[in-house]
């Protein structure tokens, strides 16, 4: 895939921050638009590849995957692949064995306590795929038949971001450093060694940086951005998230930019594949509609996606959740984007989204299904979840 970045410079607005570089991008869906691209990018890897994903299954999507990893190896493409500890521990030994055998680089991210049932430490959330320093993929979207169109149903909704250009240097020096746990003696990596192969292909760049969140690292930068788009927004903010339990900052800026006048749409699943989220999540809508948030949930499958858009101007997108987990324990890693155009195309598809596959919760709609006994069940799952959530997340905020 050889197409091209030009050197102009954007015009960058007052006060941007230098952190973002200009590149070229293009929304990517789960599904076949997803794989069938990584597929292709693993295909035409002359060099280098990097995968860090939370899960990954050895289910038909999986051994796809990895058959495709499997002949770059082979070809003489360095391969290297990072899965989380916990969330993938189902990987059986066969398939370990076969990719290692074929030459792949591969190893599990292990937290400091875990089993089937038990895990303590932080978690690789991030989901991150980059090729030759050029090319790469951010989201949420996780190598699994479920994020696919494989099993007769349609795959769980999610989203990544394709980029071509000096973020996927940045991207591949943080997989290496990933990969080498962070050695305080590596001064170049060789993604800064290798220099990206540049041609002249016309087409508009974005001003794209990357964030990350990681508590050992001291990085709460995804945090930071979600606090700074609802802190700055002058006219929308659209949010489409999984697992919506916002802890009491963001909450709280989300209710002053209502109260601003901001409006705010928080797309969230109908449903969700850990049973104790939903009514949890539930539970803080009444709060939210009181303060004219507009709230949906989507119908279709599971919403697995993570995206925030600010008046259609800027955007993130990546694995981070909207919950205290992501903020103080799980390494997460986002993409900004600086783009009007973008923005708003983003923001028009989680409207469509909105409008043509969810329901609009509104406070009669609560009044119509909360039963005492429900309203009971969604008080109870929030009190146990922000129990935990407390729990797993004390420790990592008393670190200086």
């Amino acid at each position: 895939m050889e197409v091209a970045l030009l050197p102009q410079q954007i015009q960058r607005p007052q006060g941007l921050s230098r952190e973002y570089s200009t590149n070229k991008i293009k929304l990517i869906r789960g599904g076949r638009e997803y794989f069938d691209l990584l597929i292709k990018l693993i295909d035409e890897a002359r060099e280098s590849i990097h995968l860090q994903t939370y899960i990954y299954d050895d289910d038909e999507t999986g051994k796809e995957v990895g058959e495709r990893l499997t002949h770059a190896a082979r070809r003489g493409v360095k391969v290297y692949l990072l899965v989380d500890g916990y969330a993938s521990q189902s990987l059986s030994a066969p398939f370990v064995h076969t990719i290692q055998d074929a030459g792949i680089n591969f190893r599990f991210f292990e937290p400091v306590f875990r089993s089937k049932y038990f895990y303590f430490g932080r978690r690789l959330h991030h989901k991150i795929f980059v090729s030759d320093t050029k090319y790469a993929l951010v989201g949420g979207i996780n190598i699994s038949n479920r994020y696919n169109d494989r099993s007769g149903e349609p795959p769980w909704l999610d989203f990544a971001l394709y980029v071509e250009g000096a973020i996927a240097r940045e991207l591949c020096v943080l997989c290496y450093k990933t990969w080498r746990g962070f050695p305080r003696k590596m001064e170049l990596t060789p993604c800064e060694l290798t220099t990206p192969r540049i041609d002249t292909s016309p087409g508009e760049d974005r001003l794209v940086r990357m964030r990350r969140n990681d508590w050992v690292r001291r990085k709460n930068e995804i945090s930071s951005t979600y606090l700074e788009m609802l802190r700055n927004a002058r006219r929308t903010i659209t949010i489409l998230c999984s697992y919506f339990l916002p802890g009491h900052e963001i909450r709280n800026q989300l209710i002053k930019a209502a109260q601003k006048g901001v409006k705010i749409r928080i797309i969230m699943s109908g449903r969700s594949d850990v049973g104790i989220v939903k009514p949890a999540e539930r539970f803080i809508y009444n709060d939210l509609l009181e303060n004219n948030i507009e709230i949906y949930e989507y119908q279709k499958t599971i919403l697995h996606g993570k995206i925030m858009v600010c008046d259609s101007q800027c955007m993130t997108i990546g694995s981070y959740n909207v919950n205290n987990i992501s903020a103080y324990a799980s390494i997460e890693l986002n993409l900004d984007v600086y783009h009007a155009g973008f923005a708003s195309e983003i923001n028009n598809l989680l409207n469509n989204i909105a409008e043509k596959d969810c329901i609009q919760i509104t406070k009669e709609w609560l009044q119509k299904k909360q039963t005492t006994f429900e309203r009971l069940i969604e008080w109870g799952s929030y009190e146990l979840i922000r129990f935990l959530f407390y729990l797993f997340t004390f420790y990592f905020k008393q670190q200086p």
